[in-house]
């Protein structure tokens, strides 16, 4: 019988488990939504769901795999029997179809971090930049770029594959988000935006749709539910400790969550700061994602 593969340590099954949390919803979602209910106010809403929902199923979810050494289909079936078994289905579809678009988003970083490097991106017209790669074979090339670095680092293995790659990439985002937080809060005019961050607006607690997306945060931003972590947890170590994993990698999504909201917000403070804009429509514009 062939041994089954495990993670080399505990942090290979964190940082990679932050590799599957840390994306759209922490960069896209999470700033635009903080802006839009309450600010600080969101921010304790989505850290009490962290704790009342993320990190319990992530801590469920790893002990699942952890226990029946199987995929999401199979472990299903060893825990609640074969009848069970298009639930194990319906969410190994769900976690595929994500793919679907995800994977075209992680072309297009890979064509604008291409042209960060050579082509001098800062110098583009944004709209200009992009009809033009979107109206290009580009698309495509890097769709299927990014589908092959995700075979190859998946094909070399869980140790020398998914492991590796991720002592890199997940530090490094970490430091791309770090650096970028500390040269937007340096900007002119970005103190507003820090202030409005961290000066939570207490009357939106009132408010059931703070909940309501601070909830569907905590779901899309952790990744909690998807089948990942169960996944991923059949390849760790018998020693491993679901709670404390599972708390680590909450906290770790929730500073990422964090970064990006310090990185946008003061940032767009800034930009229409620059341009005579009252603080009052710079919040529309980041509520409703367009400027009137």
């Amino acid at each position: 019988m062939v041994k089954q593969e495990e993670f080399a340590s505990r942090w290979g099954i964190i940082l990679a488990g932050l590799g599957m949390a840390v994306g759209t919803g922490n960069l896209w979602r999470f700033p635009r939504i903080v802006a839009q209910y309450g600010s600080g106010a969101f921010m304790l809403v989505w850290l009490l769901f962290l704790f009342l929902w993320g990190i319990p199923l992530l801590v469920i979810e790893m002990s699942i795999g952890k226990k029946a050494r199987k995929g999401v289909v199979g472990s299903f079936v060893e825990l609640m029997g074969e009848k069970h078994a298009w639930m194990g289905t319906f969410i190994a579809f769900v976690t595929a179809a994500i793919t679907f678009y995800y994977t075209v988003v992680t072309g297009w970083c890979l064509k604008y971090f291409v042209a960060t490097l050579f082509q001098g991106l800062i110098h583009k017209n944004p709209p200009q930049f992009w009809n033009s790669f979107a109206s290009s074979w580009q698309p495509a090339f890097f769709h299927f770029l990014a589908i092959f670095i995700g075979c190859a680092i998946i094909y070399a293995g869980v140790v020398k594959g998914i492991e590796r790659a991720n002592r890199i990439f997940i530090p490094s985002l970490f430091l791309i988000l770090i650096v970028a937080s500390i040269r937007s809060i340096t900007l002119p005019g970005a103190l507003a935006g820090l202030d409005f961050l961290f000066s939570p607006n207490l009357k939106m607690l009132g408010d059931y749709r703070i909940w309501l997306n601070a909830l569907s945060q905590t779901a899309w931003s952790t990744g909690a539910g998807w089948g990942l972590m169960l996944t991923y947890a059949v390849y760790s170590h018998q020693k491993e400790n679901p709670v404390r994993t599972a708390t680590t990698l909450g906290f770790g999504d929730y500073v990422a969550s964090l970064l990006a909201a310090i990185t946008v917000i003061p940032a767009v403070f800034s930009y229409f700061a620059g341009q005579g804009v009252a603080p009052e429509q710079v919040l529309k514009v980041m509520a409703e994602g367009k400027r009137e």
